[in-house]
């Protein structure tokens, strides 16, 4: 079954090649988000586990950002670091405005290369489907030229337009699967990072209250 897959590709027309290499390109720099994406939620969010311990265990401004300053990923040690300096007296205007501006850069950097995905996910199908409809053109183009509409003259022709749209359903379907998740775990801590900005901003501004 491989290998009269294998040589359907091979005896291709041109311009379902040039279709399944574009499939082929969304599909692996998809995967490679997919595995880059899961490596740095699951990193961020142990981070963020660990500068909620350390903020519970000591709420001092100064020792929390000497136990967390290793932390590059989370979004709320982030927005902590960003936002933390030696000055007393604070203005809480201010303040709250530093946290919003930096809680929309880290909100950038969690979603980043999700549209990627997402696009992968709507437009491989109809780029499937465009080499699939090329594919059964040529091949009744090929009938016209033979003369003959059997199955031996056909077959091969729809055979080879078919693998276009199955590449596309198997480039769409992990990127559509991946975007969903990993938006709905982008969301979340963004919402843990908007819920816990109340939190530093009560410790920044508290000395100046």
């Amino acid at each position: 079954m491989n290998e009269s897959v294998f040589s359907l590709i091979l005896h291709a027309g041109i311009v379902v090649k040039v279709v399944l290499c574009i499939l082929l390109f969304f599909s692996v720099v998809s995967w490679a988000i997919i595995f880059f994406k899961q490596r740095y939620f699951s990193k961020a969010n142990g981070e963020s586990e660990q500068f909620i311990r350390a903020f519970r265990a000591n709420r001092d401004p100064r020792n929390l950002f000497k136990a967390t300053k290793n932390l590059s990923l989370s979004p709320i040690a982030n927005v902590f670091k960003s936002v933390y300096t030696d000055e007393v007296n604070r203005d809480k205007g201010e303040v709250k405005r530093m946290l919003r501006r930096y809680e929309t850069l880290e909100s950038v950097k969690l979603e980043r290369y999700l549209n990627f995905l997402a696009t992968t996910g709507s437009t491989s199908p109809f780029i499937g489907l465009f080499g699939t409809v090329w594919g059964i053109m040529s091949s009744f183009h090929g009938i016209g030229f033979a003369g003959s509409a059997s199955l031996a003259v056909v077959a091969p022709g729809i055979a080879e337009a078919l693998i276009a749209t199955a590449v596309g359903l198997v480039a769409a379907i992990p990127a559509v699967i991946a975007y969903n998740y990993y938006l709905s775990m982008s969301r979340k801590m963004i919402i843990e990072m908007e819920d816990f900005s109340e939190d530093l901003l009560e410790i920044f501004t508290k000395t100046g209250e």
